[in-house]
């Protein structure tokens, strides 16, 4: 039987799969690292398949920076890591379908690839804007060897990630490590992504510039939908050195633009308002529109007599927007208006009963309409009592606007990565409420410890994923009380995960340096602590499957049973299996089957399995870890 892997996905090698397919005499055989002889790209051979002149130099137009290469070798760098299911921390976690996932988001990233790929339809992320006070995401490959041995303050004296390490404006790498950090989890963030799916970023003029060359970079220039100017603050700050701030900026890639579509805004009365009907024209109110367009073409230059006798043609330069004789046609149906009079410019009605639909959104957004950060702060006080806890929370307006553009339907994914508050749940389970849906969150964030000084602390919460996870819970009830009768069905809890170490042992994945006295250890390739839970959602990753499925067990002759989403993937960890369980979960039909492998001490235990599954199941795919 076929044996679990543990790693996620070689992008690398997947790449040059792809690659080969196309080019293959750009493949060859290479030694890595550790001596090993494996396939890899000949680059100045495919340089030179893809160009059409002879290839001598290397000047091209490019972004770049120190530790760009180190940042992409990352991104495609496997790992063993795995999530660990947090039962007691979640809510409702045999129901619900969210989930709240505590660690570093460049791991999770990385760990989600198969579950989720091509499923999410919308991330938004609210990353550290590199001010210099607030950059927590030190990734080893950002810095070289010297860096390290030289204590650069990003671990401390045991190795531990130091939160408290600010990035300095006078670091000599102030901005490289920023880019590097953004690029490898945009990248593996894209992968996540539906074809019709979109990101949007929040950001601030400190690296405005350079996240805008890292996402046209990553996700395509030709993807790129615009750049949202957000008010978020409502008053000027009189002790600013040379202008008062109060904007923020959100970049919207979409992952293929020609799939997207995106969402329109519900009108406003102000919008509506626009819109008359002087004339009492039975097809309701209107509001008049230019005729004439700067394009000029003869045959689109006519003279035009109007109701009252008098004759007019388009200003210089300008002609009609159409010919001569559907001007006519207009004319006749009643479209267009020359003044109450008879004697104006015609212009064109425009009819409010044809964009009922919604209105384009635009790029400014005042915080009359969104909110601004001082109410995205309040919304956290009144959840916890007058404890703000935050600095700039984004207010629940501002992402409500930012699903609707989304233009997500009722069943939809939506990450953030950087979840800190937690507004994006808030907002999600908000939406939810309002239209029936049942759309999904996943929020990952970093445990930042809280300061010891902090209220929050003082509180009792030891760190960020702490209040998260209780704004989440707060908001749901406060949802649920506002509309008892029109939220019994809406998924408020979550479940949460954990990143840590492998469940397996070092010697799972390195099997050729086994030797007689670990062989005397290994009575299990698992490590002790493990329960099954541990295992199962392991298994889940590695198969592709996702983890906010529902899952049962059941208890058959001294045996657990899970089932997750009914045969999604059915499997029993157990040191013994007698014949009728394995025969009853095969009779259960499930696409996948998986077993402890030291719980089949012969080969011919083994066959046995294979056998019954053939039997009962021949469409299962069987596997052990």
């Amino acid at each position: 039987m076929e044996h679990m892997k543990f790693e996620t996905p070689d992008m690398v090698g997947e790449n040059i799969e792809k690659i080969g397919a196309l080019f293959p005499s750009a493949v060859t055989e290479m030694k890595d690292e550790n001596g090993k002889v494996k396939k890899g790209i000949n680059f100045e051979v495919l340089k030179q398949l893809l160009s059409r002149d002879v290839v001598d130099g290397d000047e091209c137009y490019e972004f770049t920076w120190v530790g760009k290469k180190a940042a992409m070798a990352e991104a495609a760098r496997p790992t063993t890591k795995t999530l660990r299911p947090v039962k007691e921390d979640s809510r409702d976690w045999d129901t619900t379908e969210n989930l709240y996932i505590e660690g570093d988001n460049l791991e999770v990233l990385k760990i989600l690839q198969e579950s989720y790929l091509g499923k999410v339809k919308m991330i938004y992320i609210d990353p550290p804007y590199n001010t210099g006070h607030d950059f927590v995401y030190p990734d080893s490959f950002v810095m070289d060897n010297e860096e390290y041995s030289a204590g650069t303050g990003y671990f401390d004296e045991e190795g531990n990630v130091n939160f408290a390490r600010e990035n300095s404006a006078n670091a000599g790498k102030y901005h490289s490590d920023w880019c590097s950090m953004m690029y490898s989890r945009l990248t593996l963030a894209r992968n996540l992504l539906k074809d019709d799916g979109i990101i949007f970023i929040s950001i601030d003029d400190y690296e405005m510039e350079n996240l805008q060359n890292v996402g046209n970079e990553v996700f395509g220039e030709k993807n790129y939908v615009g750049t949202v100017v957000w008010e978020r603050a409502f008053s000027p700050k009189n002790d600013a050195k040379y202008f008062s701030a109060s904007h923020d900026y959100i970049l919207v890639y979409a992952k293929e633009i020609n799939s997207f579509s995106i969402g329109k805004l519900p009108r406003t009365e102000e919008a509506n308002a626009r819109y008359k009907n002087p004339d009492n024209d039975p097809r309701g109110p209107w509001t008049a529109d230019n005729l004439t367009v700067k394009t000029y073409s003869a045959a689109y230059d006519y003279p035009i007599t109007t109701p009252s006798g008098k004759v007019v043609t388009p200003t210089n330069g300008r002609c009609w927007f159409t010919n001569k004789e559907r001007m006519q046609e207009l004319i006749a149906d009643g479209r267009v208006w020359f003044g109450a009079d008879g004697t104006n410019m015609p212009r064109l009605k425009r009819y409010l009963s044809d964009v009922q639909q919604g209105m384009t959104p635009i790029t400014l957004w005042k915080f009359q309409e969104v909110g601004h950060n001082q109410e995205g702060r309040q919304e956290v006080k009144t959840l916890f009592e007058g404890q703000g806890y935050f600095d700039g929370p984004k207010p629940v307006r501002l992402l409500n606007r930012i699903l609707q553009i989304a233009n997500l339907d009722k069943n939809s994914f939506v990450l953030d990565f950087f979840s800190g508050s937690a507004s994006t749940a808030h907002a999600v389970m908000q939406m939810n409420a309002d239209d029936g849906g049942h759309r999904k969150f996943i929020m990952v964030q970093l445990p930042e410890p809280c300061d010891e000084k902090s209220e929050a602390f003082k509180a009792g919460y030891k760190n960020i994923c702490e209040i998260g996870k209780e704004r989440i819970r707060r908001a749901g009830d406060k949802i649920k009380e506002e509309n008892p009768l029109g939220t019994k069905d809406l998924d408020t809890g979550f479940r949460v995960f954990r990143v840590d170490e492998s469940n397996m042992k070092d010697v799972y994945y390195h099997p050729d340096e086994l030797d007689q006295m670990s062989l005397i250890d290994m009575v299990s390739n698992i490590k002790d602590d493990r329960t099954d839970m541990d295992l199962l959602y392991a298994c889940l990753l590695d198969w592709g499957v996702e983890i906010n499925l529902p899952h049962t067990s059941t208890e058959l002759d001294g045996c657990t049973i899970h089932n997750v989403d009914n045969g999604a993937l059915i499997a029993c960890f157990n040191e013994k299996i007698p014949a009728s369980v394995i025969e009853s979960m095969a009779q259960q039909h499930p696409l996948r089957a998986v077993f402890r492998d030291s719980a089949f001490t012969a080969d011919d235990a083994k066959i046995n399995v294979t056998e019954t599954f053939k039997n009962f199941s021949p469409d299962t795919s069987v596997k052990v870890l």
